[in-house]
């Protein structure tokens, strides 16, 4: 039984040509009837797909082709081949997590992330953060300009460029690292089970707000977030075998 392919593309003119080659040379169905979805564009655009799946309670595998700059999420642009590329593809399933955040008004807000929440200063002063993991207190009082907690997709992303752990996906870990940490100034950070529950509250939050960000929505003057992997949303990304993202996760930890 042949599969039902849908297509989206990014709006960027590389993009949108591409979509119109693959239109003409192959057959689609929308979105909405799809078995698999061919994703045009950059790692962000893909991270805007698997929201929008999110969001539309239909989540089905997805097979990206870079369109964009790093394309870290995707593989290679061809035109030839796609049918004997998505029978071959090897899936990897990436669990987001989902922040429930609590603002200092008293507005609750609940957001899926695929890389990461993070946690950022929003003034000239230093953020002051309560951390709990499963309701223990580990971190009584972390000073500095934001935090990240980051799943294994998203460990090669924000967390590496502020010197987090790369994980490996399937690991069934999460990093937690700090952004300019200055007090505990030695504390670099944490690895932690995915099944973790986390907690972070804002100390002085009115003098020192912070705003909470799921991927690229971002949450201001927050008071509480609790963090945990939503096991009930896996997404599906799918690779062609020679450039499986597993591979490329390893060989970025060797990267100068």
């Amino acid at each position: 039984m042949s599969l039902a392919i849908g297509i989206v593309a990014s709006p960027t003119p590389p993009a949108q040509a591409a979509e119109d080659e693959l239109r003409q040379a192959y057959d689609w169905v929308p979105f909405e009837q799809a078995d698999v979805v061919v994703a045009l564009g950059g790692d962000g655009f893909m991270l805007q797909t698997l929201h929008h799946m999110l969001e539309a309670r239909r989540i089905v595998p997805v097979f990206g082709m870079n369109l964009g700059t790093v394309g870290f999420l995707m593989n290679e642009w061809r035109l030839e081949g796609l049918a004997d590329r998505l029978a071959r593809a090897k899936p990897f399933k990436v669990s987001p997590l989902r922040m429930h955040a609590v603002t200092i008004h008293g507005e609750q807000i609940e957001l899926p992330a695929i890389n990461e929440v993070s946690f950022l200063r929003e003034t000239r002063q230093t953020a002051k953060l309560e951390v709990t993991v499963n309701d223990r207190i580990v971190l009584p009082e972390l000073v500095c300009d934001g935090l990240l907690v980051a799943t294994p997709a998203g460990s090669t992303a924000y967390n590496l460029s502020v010197q987090g752990p790369i994980l490996p996906l399937g690991s069934g870990m999460l990093a937690m690292t700090p952004i300019s940490p200055f007090r505990p100034r030695r504390w670099s950070g944490a690895i932690l089970p995915e099944k973790a529950r986390i907690g972070i509250r804002v100390l002085e939050a009115d003098k020192r707000p912070v705003s909470a960000v799921g991927d690229q929505r971002e949450v201001r003057e927050v008071s509480t977030v609790e963090i945990a992997i939503d096991p009930m949303r896996d997404l599906t990304l799918l690779f062609d075998p020679e450039h499986a993202l597993d591979d490329r996760i390893t060989m970025e930890q060797f990267v100068a």
